[in-house]
């Protein structure tokens, strides 16, 4: 099994940074079209992309302002069954450590490496985001 990985840093505090990776409104400022969702151990969410990339995921692991793992539930083949998720460290006020994985995969294949390099972006996104709130429109999103 292969895992992606991406640690960096945000100016933000963790509450704030555990805010948009947790709850539907902050996913789809720099992820999602639209979510749907409830940040609770064991609730299912909605990711919706598109109408082909309508996809489910369960949240696996869930402590608040600290660690979320995301279990896919319903996605092109080569996301199942693979979960991703955040861990979340204030290094100091306002500083945030984050740890982003995406485990599981069976193969370092094509869609793994495009995985990767679209995880890169959107988290770069993301970090727009929290700093500087910028959103990038949706149709723009890697």
């Amino acid at each position: 099994m292969a895992t992606i990985y991406h640690d960096f840093t945000i100016n933000a505090t963790k509450e704030r940074v555990f805010e948009a990776i947790s709850t539907p409104e902050g996913l789809n400022n720099w992820w999602t079209l639209r979510c749907s969702g409830n940040p609770e151990l064991n609730e299912e969410y909605n990711l919706y992309f598109a109408e082909q990339y309508n996809w489910f995921a369960k949240i696996s692991k869930f402590i608040i302002n600290e660690d979320i793992e995301y279990k896919i539930t319903h996605a092109m083949a080569e996301w199942l069954p693979t979960s991703f998720g955040f861990k979340l460290k204030e290094i100091k006020p306002n500083v945030t450590y984050v740890e982003f994985y995406h485990s599981g995969w069976e193969n370092v294949n094509q869609e793994f490496r495009i995985a990767s390099y679209c995880w890169a972006n959107l988290l770069r996104q993301m970090k727009q985001y929290l700093e500087e709130g910028i959103i990038t429109p949706f149709e723009q999103r890697n």
